[in-house]
Formats: structure tokens, C-alpha cells, sequence
């Protein structure tokens, strides 16, 4: 079994076993202060964990560096410790485990398939426990578009089952191969295929596939890896659900998505019961946030709640802060779901950063004071809701022509941001008019009524059958949003300010560029 340890070698980290010693030589000089943090201490002061500059910045921590600077492989452990700083464009997150550290030799680590493919393999835990295209063009050059093994499993994210763009796809040369993994590379996008179901209420009639290979027997359904970490507020297991099963918690059916995870994604035999346990275990007991950001500094400052300790503090259950009552206490929806920011409302320079009255402190307090008006945008800012599949033509709801509602009518969870139930809904960013010349386009027709709809990707519809399901997925966690980008389940905002604006068009909101920036600032620092 494989196990992550780090050796130098023409300015690329390559593992073996075990972690990287103090004997190893190893370039981590592309390193600020913000590795420079303790590695066995628990607690880190953000504001020395990144550069001195107060603007965002393409520079970023690589999960090997990470690993470099910070495993410990003292008795045999191969751990990272608890709130190890990461540098983001925005600022600075971390991670923290329930257990203490972050577990290098937990299964989620190892590899578990065929094609050498992990869960770390698409949940890198340096880019939000996701993917992110930069991390993925520089991995694709690194080891030659996959040709070769990092040991860490990073590079065989490239493999055809899933990664490239057709199982089909030419992968000779390394020329090709990027063009075969032109949708990871773009977008971070991986291709899920599915069939359409035997008894959906809709059959294929068209396909419009730039790669020449979807088709009724498989669609070819282009998503961003959902990130593995504040997973406590998960209702919802997979973008489709399709790993939901009424009545079942979240944990059984993580449990399951583990193991078809392996089965699928790195092409394995089924694990045994203590492996999936172990991957979930691990993974419910993460939670990551954003803990500096370049403007407005430390985020748990001045009585501000950011960072990851106050996501293990939060409490969740699923149907907590329901549209329709709190499934345990019964209390009525609250729109106020975000109170991070509260106390940075009045946020002045006598109590900003350094506590000094000067141009640098009332620039943090402008900053503060933009990160609350934007968490009271989320939570209050009217929106009329229409065109909503699963709220406007949903009973529940009394099939509303305009819903009057705000973020948090979909954003429910307090201070996770998801929703609190199963609740998929179709916005419209699978709609023929938003389809990009990359994306394949399906013509579904309803066997009943004969009518047709052009979507890039059916939902969970592919998993119902249904045709009101169409275009309909869940809506993800919001906490530690910078460092994943691009957005939306087939990444179609490349950063949060497209994300404001595609909300801001698509219902007619009429933002002011300025709501428009408080939202974005917000957002960055959850």
C-alpha cells in the first residue's frame, strides 16, 4: 500500500513511504510566511500566515508543499496537524479534524482501485478539497498529462474512464492528451456517464456531443468533484442525490458513496465494511474555512465568527431552519441564516487591525464593515423567486408564479449555506441559451405530452426518471468558497463576482456594483 512521503526531484515533490524528514532535501522556498507557522501547534495566528499584501493574489499553496513543510512523521504518523494555513487568491483557509490532525494514512490517502486513482485524487485538500484547474494544469505538466505517477495520486485524476472528455479519447501524446482533458483542464470538470433510465418519463430524441460519444446508453454529464470537507451540514449525498435514500442518514449513504466511488472512479473491488467506515469517518470529521483574508485580515477578529472551529461548534440536523418549520423544534424559517459578520457591522479603525488609527486600519475596517453588509445582502436582500423548478412548480410551495424571497430561501442551514433537506432545484444554468460550445446538448421529449427540452444536463432526472426533474441539483455547502473556484455544478462562474452576476440577471435583482462587491467580500470569507 502506498503512502505519502516527499522527495526533491527537478522541482517536483514525489512520495514514497512515509513523510518528508528533516534530512530531506526538498525547494519549498516559493513558500511566504504563511509556512513558516507552527506544525505541531493548534492554534495559528492568520495574520502572520500570509503575505503583506492587501490585495488577492494568484499565488497559492500546492498540496505538496503543504505536505512538505507540515507532516509529521514522528512514531509512524504521517499526519498534518490541525489548522495548517493554506494560502488561497483571497487569503488564507484551513482544515480541522475532530480528530485532532488529518490522518495521511487513512484510506481517503490510499490507493484503493486499479488505475491508481484516490479519493485525494479529485479532493485535494490544498484547493478546498476539490479540484480547481490551476492545481490541475500544473500537475498535467508535471507528470507529463498523467503519463507518470506523483505518488501522492494527484496526476491520475488523467485517466479515460472519467477524466477525459469520451472514454474514447486519443491519449498517445502528451499534445493530445491535452486536449483529451480539456474540460478538467478548463473547468475542472469530470464526466460522469449515465444511462437514461428505463422507465424515465422521457426518452433522448438528439444528441450534441463535441467529443462524439454521449448517447441514451451513457450520457456524458460534465460536474465539479464536490469538496470532501464540511460535510456535517451535508442533506444531500452527490450533485443528483443519487446516493440518497429516503429514510437513510447521510452517514449510510456516505458510506455507499465511498465504495462506488473506488468502484467507479479508480475501477476497484468492492471495500470492505471498516474501509468504508474509515473514509467516512475521516471525512465527516473535517471542516474547512477561510481564516485570513488580504483586506480584511483575521476573520475571527473584533468578535467576528470565521474559520473552521465555529463550523464543529454549529449545529445541524437535517430540516434545521426548514422553509416549512425546524423538523425538531418546529420554530418558523428564519431568513437570517449568516451571523459570522455581526459584531463587523459599526466595524471602526479604533478596534481594526493593529488597533491603530491609521490608513491601513480604517482601510480593514472599510473591509469588515463590507464582509457585514454583505452577509445582511444574503440574508435579506429581496429577490422574486420565479421559474424556480422544485419551488415554483412545486405543491409545497403552492406553485407560486413569484416567490418573494432572499438567498436564504434556498440557503437555509445556519452558517453552512446548503439546504437543510433534500430540496434539488433548477435554476436554469443546464438551459440550451447558457450551453458553452464545450458542453454536449441533449433534446429530451415527455412520452406523454411529446414536449421537448434542449438541456446540457438532465440532473436528477437521470436518477428519477422524472421529467419534472430536469435541470434540478442541490445546491452546495457555502463555507470555504475561495480557494475552489470556478462555481456552479458544471463550473459556469469562473470566479464569486460571476456568480453574483449570473443570481443578479437570471432574477432580475439590480444589484449595485457596490451590493455586488460587499456580496462577493462576504462570500470570499466564509
Amino acid at each position: 500500500m502506498k503512502t505519502l512521503a516527499v522527495l526533491s526531484l527537478g522541482g517536483m515533490l514525489w512520495t514514497s513511504a512515509g513523510c518528508l524528514t528533516g534530512g530531506d532535501e526538498i525547494n519549498a522556498s516559493t513558500a511566504d510566511n504563511a509556512s513558516e507557522a507552527s506544525d505541531a501547534g493548534d492554534e495559528v495566528n492568520a495574520s502572520q500566515a500570509s503575505d503583506a499584501s492587501d490585495e488577492p493574489s494568484d499565488e497559492a499553496d500546492t498540496f505538496e508543499d503543504v505536505v512538505a513543510r507540515h507532516c509529521d512523521s514522528n512514531d509512524n504518523h504521517n499526519r498534518l496537524p490541525n489548522n495548517v494555513p493554506v494560502r488561497d487568491k483571497t487569503g488564507v483557509f484551513t482544515t480541522v479534524s475532530s480528530h485532532g490532525f488529518i490522518d495521511l494514512n487513512n484510506e481517503f490517502f490510499q490507493d484503493l482501485g486499479t488505475n491508481g486513482r484516490r479519493c485525494v485524487s479529485c479532493h485535494v485538500p490544498s484547493v478546498g478539497w476539490t479540484i480547481t484547474p490551476k492545481q490541475l494544469k500544473q500537475t498535467f505538466e508535471e507528470t507529463d498529462g498523467g503519463a507518470f505517477e506523483d505518488g501522492l495520486g494527484l496526476s491520475a485524476v488523467f485517466r479515460t474512464n472519467d477524466g477525459s472528455n469520451s472514454p474514447n479519447a486519443d491519449v498517445s501524446t502528451k499534445a493530445k492528451r491535452r486536449q483529451a482533458y480539456s474540460m478538467l483542464l478548463d473547468k475542472g470538470l469530470v464526466r460522469v456517464g449515465l444511462p437514461v433510465p428505463a422507465t424515465a418519463e422521457f426518452e433522448l430524441v438528439a444528441v450534441d456531443d463535441p467529443y462524439h460519444f454521449a448517447s441514451a446508453a451513457e450520457l456524458s454529464l460534465f460536474r465539479r468533484p464536490l469538496p470532501t470537507t464540511n460535510l456535517k451540514f451535508d442533506s444531500t449525498v452527490m450533485w443528483d442525490g443519487r446516493e440518497v435514500v429516503p429514510g437513510a442518514s447521510v452517514e449510510s449513504e456516505l458510506l455507499t458513496q465511498a465504495n462506488d466511488a473506488v468502484m467507479g472512479h479508480a475501477q476497484g473491488h468492492s471495500l470492505t465494511q471498516a474501509q468504508r467506515q474509515s473514509i467516512t469517518t475521516f471525512e465527516l470529521g473535517l471542516a474547512s474555512a477561510q481564516i485570513f483574508d488580504y483586506k480584511a485580515k483575521d476573520l475571527d477578529d473584533d468578535g467576528a465568527n470565521g474559520g473552521p472551529e465555529e463550523i464543529h461548534a454549529q449545529p445541524f440536523y437535517i430540516g434545521i431552519n426548514d422553509n416549512f418549520g425546524d423538523s425538531k423544534t418546529g420554530a418558523a424559517f428564519t431568513e437570517k441564516v449568516f451571523n459570522l459578520f455581526d459584531r463587523w457591522t459599526n466595524a471602526s479603525s479604533s478596534y481594526g487591525y493593529g488597533h491603530h488609527n491609521n490608513k491601513e486600519s480604517r482601510a480593514v475596517a472599510e473591509a469588515r464593515r463590507a464582509v457585514a453588509r454583505g452577509q445582511e445582502i444574503f440574508n435579506s436582500k429581496r429577490i422574486a423567486i420565479t421559474g424556480v423548478s422544485g419551488i415554483n412548480d412545486e405543491a409545497a410551495f403552492g406553485k407560486p408564479a413569484v416567490l418573494n424571497g432572499t438567498c436564504t430561501s434556498c440557503h437555509n442551514t445556519p452558517n453552512g449555506g446548503n439546504h437543510s433537506v433534500v430540496a434539488p432545484l433548477n435554476i436554469g444554468l443546464t438551459d440550451a441559451s447558457r450551453r458553452t460550445k464545450d458542453m454536449p446538448l441533449y433534446t429530451l421529449r415527455n412520452k406523454t405530452t411529446g414536449e421537448t427540452v434542449q438541456v446540457t444536463d438532465p440532473g436528477r432526472a437521470m436518477i428519477s426518471g422524472k421529467w419534472a426533474h430536469i435541470g434540478r441539483f442541490k445546491g452546495p455547502m457555502l463555507r470555504n468558497l475561495a480557494p475552489r473556484a470556478p462555481y456552479f455544478h458544471n463550473g459556469f462562474a469562473k470566479d464569486l463576482w460571476s456568480v453574483v452576476e449570473f443570481y443578479d440577471t437570471r432574477f432580475h435583482i439590480g444589484f449595485s456594483r457596490q451590493e455586488k462587491s460587499d456580496l462577493v467580500a462576504f462570500l470570499r470569507s466564509l
